[in-house]
């Protein structure tokens, strides 16, 4: 599994599927410091990375990641914060 890691200068979101969450059980477990935006959580690198990390290896799912890096603002802080807009 590929996961896209999405940097700014201050900060990093890991790019997954909701359904990914739902599947893994964890998607009670992401913060609002993560954001969404259609099919796709971004979850803060501090916190709601590891979560995933630790049901990706719970589940003895195969990882991978590639970094986009830009020198401005993301985007992705613009999006709605994890979980306001109710279920998923």
């Amino acid at each position: 599994m590929l996961i896209h890691i999405y940097e700014d200068p201050s900060h990093g979101w890991a790019k997954v599927s909701k359904k990914l969450l739902r599947k893994l059980s964890i998607e009670d477990k992401i913060s609002p410091f993560s954001y969404e935006q259609g099919a796709f959580a971004y979850l803060e690198e501090d916190c709601d990375l590891g979560v995933l990390i630790h049901a990706l290896n719970h589940e003895n799912i195969g990882y991978k990641f590639k970094t986009h890096h830009t020198n401005n603002e993301s985007r992705i802080r613009r999006f709605d914060h994890y979980g306001k807009r109710g279920l998923l």
